[in-house]
């Protein structure tokens, strides 16, 4: 194959891994962009990042908890510090609830995962049935322009809450709500609360939301729920610890564990992929060999006498004494010629010619020999003594 027609293949199959690198990419950037964990590390329509990036830009230093519910209070402390659950992706167990309703430090629960922590507040998170409810302040008759919920918050009637459901070893759960001390209605749909601040004995404030939509990046950034949402931290907080542990970005993995999990669910991990597999295409087209040489058919070169025997063989056989005289005359005139070529004189000539630059009586007489002999035909017995005064004029003739 001509090396034109090689770099015109190698370039339509560059260029078709290009095109599908890139479909595949945009087609991985899709499915993350509706990855539906309200996650301040994801940066979707779902995701919580705006809310976490509006608040860093408020002043408000905004920390992700990546831990069990266990080490949340010896890192949520603080009179000035909030801790948030946003719409957990792994929704709280009944023992997770119970523990958390017994911080003491302020609370930020939005969505249903966070329900087992709300029952132990004394309220349940229920679906809405029928089309989603827009929601609106207690004080106002117009609805916000904020996405419309899904989901109320409801007054439980008693305030003790057992549960051994989520229990493998069937041991009960059980947590009493405090009754607050004052009771805020920040959000109303349908006639139902939608979010609300309870001030709890001892001065602790819990906010309750009941649909964890209104924190998602597309909410805060095309609607007022983004005023409605950093107004809850703003100015009252100044730090905020979101918790990141129920959305799956726990802090147990390894550098090499999470990189792995870029690279298969990044679009630009996708690339780096897809790039690798280029290479190796294009180095499995441009290897010539791989592995140790194939065993073949040993081959030995004949020794330069064998061949010398071989050829005086053949010139005896066929008479052609002629011949290998004039070839060894001319390999003589190669020899001592500037360009390694004999010249395109007759050999009888050149011989002559050499006549000036002969000097010692052993080379003329060598010489009148050739010359001589290239001017009649020759023997069998005169190869051999062309060869010896070719020999001789060689050695006084070289160049030193």
């Amino acid at each position: 194959m001509r090396p034109r027609a090689e770099l015109a293949i190698g370039a339509a199959v560059l260029v078709a891994l290009g095109i599908g690198a890139a479909a595949l990419g945009s087609r991985r950037a899709r499915v993350s962009d509706s990855d539906p964990r309200r996650s301040s590390f994801l940066f979707g329509p779902s995701g919580a990042s705006g809310y976490a990036e509006a608040l860093s830009r408020l002043g408000v230093r905004v920390e992700r908890h990546r831990r069990s519910v266990a080490l949340v209070d010896k890192t949520a402390g603080g009179a000035s510090s909030l801790l948030a659950f946003l719409g957990p992706s792994i929704a709280l167990g009944s023992a997770e609830g119970a523990e958390i309703a017994r911080l003491h430090g302020d609370l930020l629960l939005a969505g249903p995962g966070a329900g087992a922590a709300m029952r132990c507040l004394g309220y349940d998170v229920v679906p809405w049935r029928g089309d989603p409810v827009a929601v609106r302040r207690p004080d106002a008759s117009d609805p916000l322009p904020v996405p419309s919920v899904r989901w109320l918050l409801r007054r439980r009637s008693t305030l003790t809450v057992v549960d051994s459901s989520t229990l493998s070893d069937g041991r009960v759960v059980s947590c009493t709500a405090s009754a607050p001390s004052r009771l805020d209605t920040l959000l109303v749909a349908a006639g139902r609360p939608a979010a609300m601040r309870l001030e709890m004995p001892g001065g602790r404030l819990v906010t309750l939301v009941s649909d964890d939509r209104l924190f998602s990046n597309q909410a805060v950034r095309e609607s007022s729920a983004g005023t409605f949402v950093l107004g809850l931290a703003v100015p009252r907080y100044h730090r905020v610890v979101i918790d990141e542990y129920h959305h799956g970005f726990d802090a147990s993995g390894s550098l090499a564990g999470a990189t792995l999990a870029w690279a298969t669910h990044s679009p630009w991990g996708w690339v780096i992929w897809q790039l690798v597999a280029v290479g190796v295409i294009a180095l499995l087209a441009a290897g010539v060999r791989f592995g140790p040489a194939q065993t073949a058919i040993e081959r030995r070169r004949r020794s330069p006498l064998e061949h010398v025997r071989a050829l005086a063989t053949a010139f005896a056989a066929a008479r052609g004494h002629d011949v290998a005289v004039r070839l060894i005359v001319q390999g003589l005139r190669r020899r001592l010629s500037r360009a390694g070529r004999p010249g395109r004189e007759e050999s009888a000539e050149w011989l002559a010619a050499l006549s000036d630059s002969v000097r010692t009586p052993r080379g003329q007489q060598a010489l009148a020999r050739l010359v001589a002999l290239a001017r009649k035909p020759a023997a069998a017995e005169d190869v051999l003594g062309t060869a010896n005064d070719v020999e001789t004029l060689w050695e006084e003739l070289k160049p030193s």
